[in-house]
């Protein structure tokens, strides 16, 4: 069994903090365009979602409007009595 060097620990430690700067450079570098594009795009989506549902609801109403409803009388089953009871 070998054992781990004081030299091999220390280099281990450099690529660590190197791989962490290096990351958080590029990180802030590339995280606002990639925010910029998950904006656009989630703002896309409620864009057409709302077309949608104007879509939706200018059809609706043109369906109602174009529909001429004929107002139905109502049926008379007969007049309504008042019964008392007679002693």
């Amino acid at each position: 069994m070998e054992m781990a060097s004081f030299a091999g620990f220390v280099k281990t430690l450099v690529y660590i903090v190197l791989f962490y700067y290096l990351f958080k450079f590029l990180a802030r570098i590339f995280a606002p365009i990639i925010m910029q594009k998950a904006m656009n795009k989630v703002q896309q989506k409620m864009h057409e979602q709302a077309q949608q549902q104007q879509n939706y609801t200018n059809h609706h109403s043109q369906n109602q409007n174009s529909k001429t409803e004929i107002p139905r009388e109502k049926k008379k089953v007969g007049d309504y009595v008042d019964y008392e009871e007679v002693d």
